[in-house]
């Protein structure tokens, strides 16, 4: 009977990942072409493609739940959904980490690294709801500031790419520049999938024996402003409020303890 579970995880996996390509050239090509015939404002028109994906992404979520390729909690949501003004920072064990958080946000910018904006199912949906390259630096703060100043939560995961499990995992400066430079505090999520599943270094056909469960904990904010004024630049603060972070969403890592 494991056996079977198993193999029939592989099929509803794969089946989902198929509706969710589907979706999203649906969305690319279909939605998103009438969404901007129908609202000419900017913002509006990003706030309406966020929700539209906010929808999407709650529909495959409960399809992988409802097909039994995974199961999963979110522990905190009307904490979430409640957030204004502030960055939203998470680990990233699995591929759907993303998918998971932002399921349950109707507005939410995102920092999207380059591979995104090329892949042909997501390129069109990214630039639609307004999402923010990871790669323009020079007018990067201005843009957060922007988004801060209209009441949007920015989700980041400071690592940059998924974690590897068994290997120490490493924050990246960018979400506590970002906090620092703009004075905003921070939602931490935390992630954990037991079995691990979708993670980097295995293709997604292959699933453990058991059925996958995802545990998604709204934690509580950092407070950016004492890291600013403990410190004499905010080089320094941000330095400091990055191992705070780390010490915090990887409490496991061997040089933490």
């Amino acid at each position: 009977m494991t056996k079977l579970g198993q193999y029939w995880r592989v099929f509803a996996t794969g089946f989902c990942f198929s509706v969710f390509g589907l979706g999203g050239l649906t969305l690319s090509f279909i939605v998103i072409p009438a969404i901007r015939i129908l609202i000419s404002d900017k913002t509006e028109r990003e706030y309406k493609v966020q929700n539209t994906i906010q929808q999407s992404f709650n529909f495959f979520c409960k399809l992988m739940k409802f097909t039994g390729a995974i199961d999963y909690q979110i522990v905190g949501a009307d904490i979430l959904k409640n957030d204004r003004n502030c960055l939203i920072v998470a680990n990233h064990p699995s591929l759907i980490d993303y998918v998971l958080i932002a399921s349950q946000l109707e507005r939410c910018d995102c920092l999207v690294k380059s591979a995104i904006w090329a892949n042909p199912f997501m390129k069109h949906i990214v630039k639609a709801a307004g999402y923010i390259p990871n790669e323009t630096p020079d007018d990067l703060l201005a843009i957060c500031e922007q988004r801060f100043e209209q009441g949007n939560v920015l989700l980041v995961f400071p690592e940059g790419t998924r974690t590897t499990p068994g290997v120490e995992s490493k924050l990246q400066r960018g979400s506590a520049q970002i906090a620092v430079r703009t004075g905003r505090d921070l939602r931490l999520i935390h992630i954990t999938v037991s079995p691990s599943f979708l993670t980097k270094e295995k293709k997604w056909y292959q699933v453990p024996p058991t059925k996958p469960f995802f545990l998604v904990e709204v934690k509580d904010k950092v407070e950016v402003k004492p890291f600013i004024e403990q410190t004499t630049s905010p080089t320094l603060a941000a330095r400091r409020l990055q191992q705070h972070l780390s010490e915090t969403l990887f409490p496991e890592n061997p040089s933490h303890k």
